[in-house]
């Protein structure tokens, strides 16, 4: 039985400038409506796996649904909002109009949120609740199908992976959060 983990690909929502914490959230909602960018190439390993697999599996926004139609367009994935990227947190302040660019906000926001700071979202403890009922669920899915394939998100795979490899699953390397990348887990009796 093996479970594959990847993630998907490139937004096509690139804009980088420089923008208040209001003007983030905004920004994360086109970040969740837009798909991703086609590539000239992907990764052998990740195409082998999306091509052999028994199931493949998506959340349900778009990023991740588009990816799996991307690596193989003749799948018939199945969209499960369980599997969604975990989300960050709204600030009580405005932060008297600080601008910065998106991806600084990302990381100022998602180390707040690994700090124990959840307000307007799913906290840390919940998200890793959540990973283990997807965990589960994927493994029931593995019993049944012998080979799954999850099209998820950064995050949200990490935390599954975790509850993975605390059911005795193995993956020969650690996850890695690059689009396209895939981490195989399997269980040995």
């Amino acid at each position: 039985m093996e479970i594959s983990l990847i993630r998907h690909g490139k937004s096509k929502h690139i804009d980088n400038n420089r923008m208040t914490c209001t003007k983030f959230k905004d920004w994360i909602k086109k970040y969740d409506d837009s798909g991703v960018f086609e590539e000239n190439s992907y990764p052998s390993e990740t195409l082998e796996k999306i091509t052999s697999a028994n199931l493949v599996m998506t959340s349900d926004l778009k990023r991740s649904i588009e990816s799996a139609k991307l690596l193989n367009p003749n799948i018939n994935a199945i969209s499960e909002p369980l599997f969604r990227e975990t989300e960050l947190p709204n600030l009580l302040t405005k932060l008297w109009g600080l601008k910065i660019n998106p991806n600084i906000w990302a990381v100022i926001l998602r180390c707040l949120w690994f700090s124990g700071y959840s307000w307007g979202c799913e906290s840390l403890s919940n998200a890793k609740d959540r990973a283990k009922i997807a965990s589960d669920l994927l493994v029931e899915y593995a019993q049944e199908h012998s080979s799954v394939v999850l099209v998820g998100h950064g995050f949200f795979n990490m935390l599954i992976a975790k509850e993975l490899k605390k059911k005795d699953w193995k993956c020969d390397r650690k996850i890695n959060s690059k689009h396209w990348n895939c981490t195989t887990y399997s269980l040995f009796s």
